[in-house]
């Protein structure tokens, strides 16, 4: 028998936790729009409670809250490698984003990206209203 070595963070993976008002569309959005496999989703009762999807190297669980929850700036990123591919496959989706904002005098702004010496960025709203943001590493 191997000795037991403890589990550490490092040995983790993340889940995003996304508070949905409506199950059936968010599902939707998070598989047909963004491209997400639906991994879980309860029955029953339940079936409008919780859902689980992969998408990318994450996990999203969609969840219903009891009470409405503030949400000021937390919000998921997606990493890409190439962020204007990924913007027009997602618009090819019906996925809209927002306009890009000059964040200094330098700022270059494409359609919906902002691109920025160190990084360029382009922000959407899932179907449940959610910041989404894609963001790719300037090198």
């Amino acid at each position: 028998m191997l000795p037991h070595m403890p589990e550490t963070l490092s040995d983790s993976y993340t889940a995003t936790l996304v508070p949905v008002k409506n199950m059936d569309r968010a599902v939707k959005f998070y598989t047909e729009s963004l491209g997400g496999k639906l991994l879980y989703r309860d029955k029953g009762d339940m079936k409008d409670f919780w859902a689980s999807l992969k998408l990318g190297k994450s996990e999203f669980w969609l969840i219903s809250p009891q009470k409405k929850e503030k949400r000021e700036l937390a919000y998921s990123t997606f990493v890409v490698k190439d962020i204007r591919s990924v913007v027009k496959d997602l618009r090819s989706r019906g996925v809209k984003f927002q306009k890009a904002e000059k964040m200094s005098k330098e700022t270059k702004v494409e359609g919906p990206i902002a691109i920025e010496t160190y990084g360029a960025s382009a922000f959407l709203k899932d179907s449940e209203g959610n910041q989404l943001m894609v963001w790719q590493q300037m090198t």
